[in-house]
């Protein structure tokens, strides 16, 4: 049996995938990282969405929009290890593009991953921009 607990390897190995499959625009692995019941909070919507098919369906629209992610850097992780739960925080730069016109944005995310029987999944994610005049981090 698995230890129950989270380790810093098990939350950044299920990030990376998580970022990877985001920077893919690979839709099935990127929401095979979250649980069904899986909650998120982003700047860019009205309400938060508490499902991760309310987020599924969101995710289609923009793709029947043309909208794509073409590229994904991460930055400055921290985790903050819970027992069976984590905090993964990082700053995101993400340029995306919808119908061959490309927009970049910087953001902080946070990521609260947990343990579910042998798999890390992630149960929220919360998006919110950086200011314009913050510095790039390592700068």
């Amino acid at each position: 049996m698995p230890n129950e607990f989270l380790t810093d390897k098990d939350v950044l190995t299920a990030a990376t995938a998580l970022v990877d499959a985001f920077r893919a625009t690979d839709t099935r692995a990127y929401f095979g990282s979250f649980a069904e019941d899986a909650t998120f909070v982003f700047h860019t919507e009205q309400r938060r969405l508490d499902s991760r098919g309310a987020y599924e369906q969101l995710w289609a629209g923009w793709l029947a929009d043309g909208w794509r992610v073409t590229g994904c850097i991460s930055s400055n992780a921290r985790v903050q290890l819970l027992g069976d739960t984590a905090v993964f925080t990082h700053d995101v730069r993400t340029t995306t593009s919808v119908d061959g016109v490309s927009d970049t944005t910087r953001e902080r995310e946070t990521i609260v991953f947990r343990r579910s029987g042998t798999a890390v999944e992630a149960v929220h994610e919360h998006l919110s921009p950086i200011p314009a005049d913050a510095p790039e981090e390592g700068a």
